[in-house]
C-alpha cells in the first residue's frame, strides 16, 4: 500500500493523488494548476506517473483544479474507469469542454500574436482540444451513490460521502485489503460548511487510519454567513444608488447559483431596495444552473421544499442569462444600475476581465469578490490593493470600491476543518494538501494525536509504515 502526491502539494490547485494497492493504481482527482504563468506551464509537464498505468480515477468533484487535466491524462494514455457521482459527471463534462474551448481560443490568439511579431517558428498548441475532452467522456463509468460502499476492484471498496462543497461533491473513503492487512484511508476532497443555501451540510466522516485533507482556509475563520449576505445587499444598494455597476467575479459552479439564490431572497424580502438588472454573463454558469435544477437529490431541505412547491431557487426579476458574445459585449454599454456576474472567479480568464476593464476605473462602481483567489491571479492582485493592473495588455487604474466577502466561501474554515478531522478519530497519519504553506502550517499546529505530513510534489509514502519511499 503506497500513496504519492502529484498536485495541490503545498499549493491550492492541481489536486492529484495516486494510491497503489493489490496491484492496482488508483488516482484521486486530476486537476489543473491555476495561477501565474509558471503554474500554467506546469500543466504541460509529465504527471509524475505513467497515465497508461492508471486503472481507476475517483473524482471528488468537478472544479477545474480537481478535474481539469483528465482530458490530458486520456490524451497521454489513460484507459481506465472514472468513477464519481452522477451530478459530478454532468458538471465535469461542462468544465472540461469549457476548458478545452478556452485553451483552443488562447492558442489561436497566441498564433495571431506571433504572426504579427513575425515569430513564425513558435507553434502554440492547446493542452488538449475539444475532441480530447469529448473522448474523455467515454471513460466515465459507474456512478457512486452517497454512503453506499462500491466495490472498485477485489480488495478495494470506495464510499462517497457528502462533502457539502459543490453539487455532487464528495469525500472518498477507501477500504483496502492487501496481504491480510486492512487499511482505511479518507480523502477529504474539498469540504464545505454547515448551513449554506442549496446544498446539504458535509457528512460526518468515519474513523480511519489515514486522512488526506484540504487546508485551503486552515489558518483563518470565515465571516459569518448572515452578515455576509447583508454586506452584499448593502454594497448593491449603495452602488446602484450612486449610479454604478456591481461586478462579481463568479465561479460558475456553486458560487453563481448561491449568489442568485441570495439575490432572489433579497428582492423578495425587499432587502435590495433598487430595481436592478442582474446579468449572469457566463454560458458555463448558465448551463451549470440547469444541471443544478436536474439534481434536486443534492439539495438541502429548504431548497428542496422550494423546488417542490413550484418555485425556482435561482430566478428573480430583472435576471438576464447572457450566452452570446455579442450580448456580453453589449453589457459594457451599461454605465450603472447593473449587477454583473461573470467568470472566472479568480479573474484568470473569461468574460469578467472585459467587465473589469470597463468598470475598475469607475469610482461609482464596486467589485465584489466572494471566493478564494490564489497567488498570482488578477483577483489576488486587486484584493491585495494594486493601484493599477494589466488587462488585455492595457494598464487599468483601480478606482472602484473593492469588497471581499468571505462568508460565501465553499470551503470550510479552520474551525470547520478541525471539527471534520476530529470525527476521523486518531488517524495514524494526516496528510495536509490543497493549501498554501502558511495555511497548512497553522492548521498542523492545531492537530493532536496524529502524525502530520505536508508532502511535496511527487513524494511517496508507504501506508503500512508511513515513511518516505
Amino acid at each position: 500500500m503506497k500513496i504519492s502526491f502529484h498536485g495541490a502539494d503545498q499549493g491550492v490547485t492541481g489536486s492529484c493523488h495516486l494510491l497503489e494497492c493489490v496491484g492496482k493504481r488508483i488516482l484521486i482527482d486530476c486537476g489543473m494548476f491555476q495561477g501565474g504563468r509558471e503554474l500554467n506551464e506546469e500543466n504541460a509537464e509529465p504527471f509524475g506517473f505513467d497515465p497508461a498505468s492508471i486503472d481507476y480515477l475517483l473524482l471528488t468533484h468537478a472544479h477545474l483544479d480537481h478535474c481539469g487535466r483528465i482530458p490530458l491524462l486520456v490524451k497521454r494514455g489513460f484507459e481506465g474507469e472514472i468513477i464519481t457521482t452522477a451530478a459530478t459527471t454532468e458538471l465535469a463534462r461542462l468544465v472540461m469542454l469549457d476548458s478545452a474551448g478556452l485553451q483552443e481560443e488562447e492558442a489561436r490568439y497566441q498564433q495571431r500574436r506571433a504572426r504579427r511579431r513575425n515569430k513564425k517558428s513558435k507553434v502554440y498548441e492547446p493542452l488538449y482540444t475539444t475532441l480530447n475532452a469529448l473522448n474523455t467522456l467515454d471513460y466515465f463509468g459507474r456512478h457512486a451513490r452517497y454512503d453506499e460502499a462500491l466495490p472498485v476492484t477485489p480488495g478495494i471498496r470506495a464510499t462517497f460521502l457528502e462533502a457539502g462543497h459543490i453539487l455532487g461533491s464528495a469525500s472518498i473513503l477507501l477500504e483496502l485489503d492487501e496481504e491480510g492487512q486492512h487499511h482505511r484511508i479518507l480523502f477529504s476532497g474539498d469540504i464545505g460548511y454547515d448551513g449554506r443555501a442549496i446544498l446539504r451540510s458535509p457528512g460526518i466522516p468515519p474513523e480511519v487510519d489515514t486522512v488526506v485533507m484540504e487546508t485551503t482556509y486552515g489558518d483563518r475563520l470565515h465571516k459569518q454567513l448572515l452578515p455576509s449576505i447583508e454586506e452584499l445587499y448593502d454594497v448593491i444598494n449603495e452602488t446602484i444608488g450612486r449610479g454604478g455597476n456591481v461586478i462579481i467575479p463568479t465561479f460558475a459552479l456553486e458560487r453563481a447559483q448561491e449568489i442568485l439564490y441570495y439575490l432572489r431572497e433579497g428582492v423578495e424580502k425587499k432587502d435590495i431596495g433598487h430595481y436592478t438588472n442582474v446579468f449572469l454573463d457566463s454560458p458555463m454558469a448558465i448551463s451549470a444552473t440547469q444541471i443544478f435544477q436536474r439534481h434536486p437529490e443534492c439539495f438541502d431541505n429548504r431548497t428542496l421544499k422550494l423546488a417542490h412547491d413550484g418555485g425556482d431557487p435561482f430566478d428573480l426579476p430583472g435576471l438576464h442569462f447572457t450566452r452570446e458574445t455579442a450580448d456580453s459585449m453589449a453589457i459594457n454599454q451599461i454605465t450603472g444600475g447593473a449587477v454583473i456576474m461573470a467568470g472566472s472567479g479568480m479573474c484568470t480568464g473569461g468574460r469578467v476581465r472585459h467587465h473589469l476593464k470597463h468598470n475598475l476605473w469607475n469610482r461609482r462602481s464596486s467589485i465584489v469578490f466572494v471566493g478564494y483567489a490564489a497567488q498570482g491571479t488578477l483577483a489576488r492582485q486587486i484584493i491585495d490593493g494594486a493601484e493599477r493592473v494589466n488587462i488585455f495588455g492595457e494598464e487599468i487604474s483601480v478606482q472602484a470600491d473593492i469588497h471581499t466577502i468571505g462568508g460565501f466561501s465553499a470551503h470550510a474554515d479552520q474551525a470547520g476543518l478541525l471539527a471534520w478531522h476530529k470525527h476521523t478519530g486518531n488517524p495514524e497519519t494526516t496528510f495536509l494538501v490543497h493549501g498554501e504553506p502558511r495555511s497548512m502550517q497553522a492548521f498542523a499546529k492545531k492537530l493532536k494525536n496524529t502524525r502530520v505530513e505536508m508532502p511535496a510534489k511527487d513524494q511517496s509514502f508507504n501506508l503500512k509504515n508511513p515513511v518516505l519511499t
